[in-house]
């Protein structure tokens, strides 16, 4: 309980944008084609795919969600640090922008916009945090 009150403090002193941090609010956001939401979260990694390279270079992985839902984390690796080592069944936690597509949906802006005109997102792994 502390952590989502921990993260939801967060997102409304760093966001004036909309910021969702559980489970059910990020079906919700899936189950009603929303996008552009800042979201807060922890899933397991079921499987790790390869880089994109189109563009920004992106590590991307497949996360499962407590409530059973699977997002892509597309992390620009361009700007953030890559996540070293990272496997199924990993836990990661997230926060970044949610954008909907029929599979269940992308996080992305995992990471510090250098241009300053997006709030910085991140990711947390073994402890560490990846910005």
């Amino acid at each position: 309980m502390k952590t989502i009150f921990l993260t939801l403090c967060i997102c409304i002193l760093f966001s004036a944008e909309l910021c969702w941090s559980d489970d059910s609010s990020i079906v919700d956001l899936y189950q009603n084609h929303q996008s552009d939401v800042q979201v807060a979260g922890t899933g397991v990694v079921i499987k790790v795919l390869p880089d994109d390279l189109d563009g920004s270079r992106h590590q991307r992985f497949i996360l499962r969600l407590a409530a059973g839902h699977t997002l892509l984390v597309a992390h620009n690796i361009d700007l953030a640090p890559r996540l070293d080592s990272l496997a199924a069944e990993d836990t990661v936690e997230f926060y970044g922008e949610y954008e909907w597509n029929a599979k269940g949906g992308v996080i992305h802006w995992t990471h510090r916009d250098p241009n300053n005109r997006h709030v910085g997102g991140w990711l947390r792994y073994n402890g560490k945090k990846y910005e």
